[in-house]
């Protein structure tokens, strides 16, 4: 599946990012499909600046799906990451998780650092940088006689792998992560849901004086994922 263009002026590109595309190009990358590499097939003043990444202002893990921001000029870059360094941007998410979390509403803050002996991980460490995510339950379901939550995010800060990081903090993992929820559970998650259930639904910023909001529905394969639950109050 393709990158879809969500909206685009002079200023700006919005992109709704499927699961499996990295977003930055890096070593690390090669072979993959890559989301600043895509970007080059556009004509903006940034759409070949390396240094810049193409104007994409900010990160989405690989197997997240949803909206990703990219400026089109040096300028518009420059302004859309002051707002995200002054957390002016406000990032809504959509995740599952495993359990049933309470309260229903609440903040996680919780320091997260790379972990020193698995360095593509990250974890809840003492020294690491401090890191906050605002939640609220959206809905509570059950599978099996296992309970899960659906919950709306919106991360304060902007830390590698923070959502996932934070609610594996919680003993709450978000479902399939085959990074942070286990390896026996990511794998019988995959059974019934085959990616990441993690999505970027909603972004908001000001530009230029005028308030931006956009949005993106849940993909199909997280749909479909959820009908395979029920409902519970």
């Amino acid at each position: 599946m393709e990158p879809k263009v969500v909206f685009q002026d002079s200023q700006i590109l919005v992109l709704n990012k499927p699961a499996g595309w990295t977003v930055n190009e890096a070593e690390t990358a090669k072979g993959q499909k890559i989301i600043q590499k895509w970007l080059t097939r556009f004509d903006y003043p940034l759409a070949k600046n390396k240094e810049k990444r193409s104007g994409i202002v900010h990160r989405l893990d690989k197997e997240t799906s949803g909206l990703l921001l990219v400026a089109k000029t040096a300028d518009i870059f420059r302004k859309l990451q002051e707002q995200f360094k002054k957390g002016k941007i406000k990032k809504t998410y959509l995740a599952l998780i495993h359990g049933r979390l309470e309260p229903e509403r609440g903040k996680i803050k919780a320091p997260i650092g790379r972990l020193p002996w698995r360095r593509d991980r990250f974890g809840v460490l003492p020294g690491g940088r401090s890191a906050e995510t605002a939640y609220q339950i959206n809905r509570y379901f059950t599978k099996d006689n296992q309970e899960y939550s659906l919950v709306e995010i919106r991360p304060i800060t902007g830390r590698t792998h923070q959502i996932r990081v934070h609610f594996k903090f919680l003993a709450h993992p978000v479902v399939a992560d085959e990074f942070y929820a286990g390896r026996k559970t990511s794998r019988q998650d995959r059974t019934w849901c085959p990616r990441l259930f993690l999505h970027a639904a909603a972004i908001e910023f000001v530009l230029d004086g005028k308030k931006r909001s956009f949005k993106s529905d849940l993909p199909v394969v997280l749909k479909l994922a959820l009908g395979n639950l029920s409902a519970k109050a």
